[in-house]
């Protein structure tokens, strides 16, 4: 398979800048020491013979081998994922810290080819292993217990069984990946390299964002206006990257079959349609009872008849500007964690001591904040846009929470430890959860308190209410392309459609702003990925109430589900807790929460 560099987007970063003491940078030296380094010349080398000797040895053979000999074919394809993800990790962080700079985009690119060669030989593995009868298979499991391990791998591929194609046609859209993988390199590109006019003065995208949650409300108006200026200048280029991501994507799923421009992604994520469909209609019959209550409180207290865009960030009037210096924010998500379990500490602690995480804004740096686990063989890293916010705090704790997971899950194997989004925000939603938490009981007095709460609605908000508008956006967007091409008016006509319903009816949209879908990531990157942080925001609601109302024994629990990274069903994962995400109740549960720290808000009144 073709290894892309995909890390998990935060949902919502946040930027800016100030004297925020030592701010930790990347050692990627765990992976390689540099590009020329004798270590990724030599894993290449290996890396184009064993997928040729791996095509050799098994191609048109998968149905003849025994048990300990489809064994030792899943174990070699394992070893082949890890050392290419080795490489490309390399190559992808590298290019993530400086996107403007050529000689990195180059180096991706071409070692992205590279991989994209070698391993276009071994297409053969999923489509012969999807050719195997059911019983066949299963007598193999029933042989090995080592090999029956690898069922749900297995499982997964064969999800795609219906919808592949000829060895010769899969071959050839293997070796089509680094055409796709261009346009969303555009896109990064263009993004990195926009510039924004803020009253005279040229900011990139994080510190022009940033402004959008500055308490001075000209601040924030001049950079809501900056970014819908240049949005507007830009926005035949982004409409050019939709237009072709989406139809690339039609043709496929026409090509393969899939009913829904949707299937792929649900697939992907081992998750069932109708568990998404319940997810999506609860959050947005809930509109009414989340996000447009909270607005419309939060007008009040900034003395509002109606808001405008750059008032959905603003803070409160009462709150002060504070700046959380890193040694400060190291310290409260730590002691957080450690408050919860000593061993999520301990996990949590490397990433501060040994350069996993790369934490200032710099120019040309990749916006927001991810996670990115490389390989089970070295340990994940983490990029955050750290600018001493309340927000960026929980941002950190949030990705500390993926980088957690993904060392836990790491001892599966490469194969099994990849957790499908829908549960890839589970540990990261409730990192932020625990820091939260530890922070409320913190507050000096009423107001903090109001502020915070108020903090976390906001985020709650935006992770569940304003990611389920994106998915709606999202397949408003692929429904609509399959009719022929959009213009810009015709993709801000479809943007602008489900801000009204999802934020309510106390805003006015000022002019620019039905661009703003243009800077959102994860619609070039990963289609349909934003549920994910919807359903990771309502499962760990549950979870967080299960832990409150039972505190014993949770943290074994918790741990036993991070572990199994890709092993499990969410079904299987979710039973010890008395959990099941297919019943539509499951989602109001979590909702509920939310609801809750609004009626604490209007209580406070």
């Amino acid at each position: 398979m073709a290894h892309r560099i995909q890390p998990l987007f935060d949902a919502n970063p946040s930027a800016g800048t100030g004297d925020l003491g030592d701010l930790p940078e990347w050692d990627l030296s765990d992976l390689y020491t540099a590009e020329d380094a004798p270590e990724l010349l030599r894993d290449l080398d290996w890396l184009e013979s064993a997928c040729a000797s791996f095509a050799e040895d098994y191609e048109g053979k998968l149905a003849d081998l025994d048990a300990d000999g489809m064994l030792e074919c899943t174990l070699r394809n394992e070893r082949i994922d890890m050392v290419a993800g080795r490489i490309m990790s390399f190559a992808g962080l590298r290019y993530y810290q400086n996107t403007m700079e050529a000689e990195r985009a180059k180096f991706m690119s071409d070692l992205q080819d590279r991989l994209t060669r070698y391993t276009t030989p071994l297409v053969f593995f999923t489509l012969e292993l999807n050719r195997l009868p059911d019983d066949h298979l299963d007598a193999l499991f029933a042989e090995n217990s080592d090999l029956a391990r690898y069922k749900p791998v297995f499982d997964r591929i064969r999800a795609m069984k219906p919808y592949q194609l000829s060895d010769e046609m899969e071959k050839f859209l293997h070796d089509m990946g680094v055409v796709g993988d261009a346009w969303e390199r555009l896109f990064d590109e263009t993004i990195a390299g926009l510039k924004f006019d803020v009253d005279g003065e040229e900011k990139g995208i994080e510190e022009t964002l940033n402004l959008l949650s500055e308490q001075d409300r000209s601040k924030r108006e001049a950079g809501a206006r900056a970014l819908g200026e240049t949005f507007t200048k830009n926005v035949k280029t982004f409409a050019r990257v939709h237009n072709t991501q989406a139809k690339e994507k039609e043709v496929m799923d026409r090509w393969r079959g899939m009913p829904t421009p949707q299937t792929g992604r649900h697939l992907a994520n081992h998750v069932e349609p109708e568990v998404v469909e319940a997810l999506r209609n609860a959050v947005v019959d809930a509109y009414p009872r989340l996000s447009h209550r909270y607005y419309k409180l939060k007008a009040k207290w900034l003395g509002l008849e109606t808001m405008e865009v750059w008032d959905r960030n603003a803070p409160l009037p009462m709150e002060t500007e504070r700046k959380i210096a890193w040694p400060e924010a190291e310290k409260i998500v730590m002691d957080a964690y450690g408050d919860f379990d000593p061993r999520m500490a301990e996990l949590a602690e490397p990433f501060f001591s040994k350069g996993w995480i790369d934490a200032g804004v710099k120019q040309g740096k990749a916006p927001g904040a991810f996670a990115h686990p490389t390989v089970t063989d070295v340990h994940p890293y983490v990029l955050l846009n750290y600018l001493g916010k309340p927000r960026d705090v929980m941002t950190l704790a949030h990705e500390l929470g993926h980088g957690v997971h993904q060392r836990l899950a790491a001892g599966q194997g490469e194969m099994l430890s990849s957790t499908p989004l829908t549960l890839a925000e589970t540990a990261s939603v409730f990192g932020e959860m625990l820091t939260f938490q530890k922070m409320l009981a913190g507050a000096k007095d009423d107001n903090e308190r109001k502020v915070m709460l108020a903090g976390k609605v906001e985020d709650m908000i935006n992770t569940v209410v304003r990611q389920i508008a994106f998915y709606d956006f999202e397949c408003k967007l692929h429904e609509a392309r399959r009719g022929g091409e959009l213009t810009p008016d015709d993709i801000n006509a479809l943007w602008m459609s489900v801000q009204a319903e999802s934020l309510g009816p106390v805003f006015d949209y000022m002019p620019g702003y039905e661009t703003f879908w243009a800077y959102i990531p994860h619609f070039v990157h990963t289609p349909f990925y934003v549920y994910a942080y919807a359903f990771g925001d309502g499962l760990v609601n549950a979870l967080y109430a299960a832990y409150q109302e039972q505190p014993e024994g949770f943290q074994d629990k918790y741990f036993d589900m991070l572990k199994a990274g890709g092993s499990k069903h969410h079904k299987e994962l979710l039973a010890p807790f008395g959990l099941d995400a297919s019943d539509p109740k499951f989602w109001d549960k979590g909702l509920s929460m939310i609801e809750g720290f609004i009626d604490q808000l209007e209580a406070m009144e």
